[in-house]
């Protein structure tokens, strides 16, 4: 059994990262391992490489605090400025030993209301909950699964990038 260290309590994305181990290496079994680490960066990102500075940071901390695992995994959501208007974007990244996988997810522009909200240094989650009157849409769908009515969750979201950082453990030899 492999063991795999999530760097984060979030049940979407302890979810999204099993989703991902379990469709790349479906002959394997899994130990999940939770462990809550910090990012070393702001608590809203508002940059693609901060972001994904989050991301590799959580995921080096969790390397730190638990030395035993096969993979660790960082998720990190964030937002960036595209010609004046904001976007969501989310960084995986896996390591297992010295070598890394990386992938972001797809992009999606937030109502503006929601970006002008953000630029007063809110976070994406309890915006999403004050905007769209909702309770701790970050532990549930996300800003994107009530923004796509639950086409695409946050479950969904994460668990395709992690799919995509996988990209170099199951291709070793181009790697």
């Amino acid at each position: 059994m492999q063991k795999v260290v999530i760097a984060s309590k979030n049940p979407v994305k302890i979810n999204a990262v099993s989703i991902g181990f379990n469709s790349v290496f479906s002959d394997e079994e899994f130990e999940f391992v939770t462990v809550s680490v910090p990012s070393g960066i702001s608590d809203q990102p508002m940059s693609d490489s901060e972001t994904y500075q989050g991301a590799k940071n959580r995921t080096d901390n969790a390397f730190s605090e638990v030395s035993d695992a096969d993979y660790y995994v960082g998720i990190e959501g964030g937002v960036e400025l595209f010609e004046s208007e904001m976007m969501s974007i989310a960084w995986v990244v896996i390591r297992s030993g010295d070598k890394y996988g990386k992938a972001k997810t797809e992009t999606f522009f937030l109502p503006k209301e929601i970006g002008r909200l953000i630029k007063n240094g809110k976070e994406l989650g309890e915006v999403s909950d004050i905007f769209f009157q909702r309770s701790d849409s970050k532990q549930g769908c996300g800003t994107v699964g009530i923004l796509t009515g639950n086409v695409i969750d946050r479950t969904k979201y994460y668990s395709d990038a992690v799919i995509l950082a996988l990209i170099p453990f199951i291709n070793p030899g181009l790697y």
